[in-house]
């Protein structure tokens, strides 16, 4: 057999099995509807862990009741906080952070994602409620530095 075909073959399947590796990585998370989990607050169910990955300042300016704040540049430093035995449904403004937050995490394991459809601006045009700290600058100091959300960030 000539060399050169050898070789072609080779190279050609390291690039299929490189495609198939590539392609075989966690699946996506799927979409979830502000309607959804509205409803699923409403039921008070405990397997929803709501996550906003915006800045501080962003949920601090009012967020889904109950969502807890975790930028999504933090996400990878604060895997503890979110946990692996719940449906974590996360958001931001646009969808962009969101997705880039759920990667970190399907990487580190986590397998219950889901993606809130809309995102922020989706769930206030349902016109759904809206939860903002009594004290945001106390609110968005703290979560600066780091911490979960304390007293200063709880709602209305």
């Amino acid at each position: 057999m000539n060399t050169a075909v050898v070789r072609r073959t080779g190279l050609a399947l390291v690039a299929l099995l490189a495609a198939a590796v590539a392609g075989a990585g966690d699946p996506a998370p799927a979409p979830v509807t502000a309607d959804q989990v509205y409803e699923r607050q409403q039921q008070k169910d405990a397997s929803l862990y709501v996550l906003d990955v915006r800045a501080p300042e962003e949920y601090a300016a009012g967020h889904v009741p109950g969502a807890v704040n975790i930028p999504h540049d933090q996400v990878a430093s604060r895997l503890a906080e979110v946990p692996k035995d719940k449906d974590v449904v996360l958001y931001c403004r646009s969808g962009r952070r969101s997705a880039l937050a759920s990667e970190v995490l399907a990487g580190n394991g986590y397998t219950r994602l889901q993606l809130m459809q809309g995102d922020m601006p989706g769930w206030m045009a349902k016109d759904r409620p809206v939860e903002a700290p009594r004290d945001p600058a106390a609110c968005v100091a703290a979560l600066k530095s780091g911490t979960k959300a304390p007293p200063e960030c709880s709602g209305n």
